[in-house]
């Protein structure tokens, strides 16, 4: 879920905090402001069991994004503003800030 926005004054950017309560040794996010790296954004497990990744994403726009457990398991956001389908036939869920 996106627990956290934090708008800066001084740049046209949002601090976005996601938080994935799932039942997964890993869990990443990817989406449109990672180029859908399913690596290159790896979130943090807490003591809670809970993942949490934080993000600076460019304010005024839409961003699509899924989180993936485990390198094979995609999951959308259930908190998400909205969600679009693919044309693989799936959804992704969309930030809008």
């Amino acid at each position: 879920m996106i627990t956290k926005r934090q708008f800066l004054k001084t740049k046209p950017i949002c601090k976005v905090t996601f938080q994935l309560n799932a039942d997964a040794s890993h869990a990443c996010i990817a989406g449109e402001f990672n180029n859908w790296n399913e690596a290159s954004t790896p979130m943090k497990k807490g003591k809670d069991g809970a993942f949490t990744a934080t993000l600076e994403l460019e304010s005024g726009r839409e961003h699509q994004f899924r989180y993936l457990l485990d390198g094979k398991t995609w999951v959308n956001d259930d908190s998400a503003d909205k969600y679009v389908k693919t044309p693989l036939g799936s959804e992704n869920s969309v930030i809008i800030l």
